[in-house]
């Protein structure tokens, strides 16, 4: 008996502020990767599948997108994020 299915991992690659196409609120949004692997006796073998998505936090509305477009929400995580804060003293 062989004993084979598939398995999703999520990945969670970075947190962007922009204003929400569903519910109009300027709120984070979480960018995500979801790997399908393929997997046999439990054990992931090689992935079946690739896809990003970016869920708002406020609605919950979630938007796939292809990897192009994650690459440019990843990199405009990375410009709009604020330096650490300085210590005053």
């Amino acid at each position: 008996m062989i004993i084979w299915g598939f398995r999703n991992k999520v990945f969670q690659l970075a947190m962007v502020s922009y204003v929400c196409r569903y519910c109009s609120n300027p709120a984070a949004h979480a960018l995500r990767k979801v790997v399908n692997k393929f997997t046999l006796f439990f054990i992931p073998l090689f992935p079946v599948s690739t896809k990003y998505f970016t869920q708002c936090t406020f609605c919950g509305a979630t938007d796939q997108l292809t990897k192009e477009q994650a690459e440019q929400v990843q990199g405009m995580g990375a410009v709009q994020q604020s330096p650490p804060a300085q210590p005053l003293g």
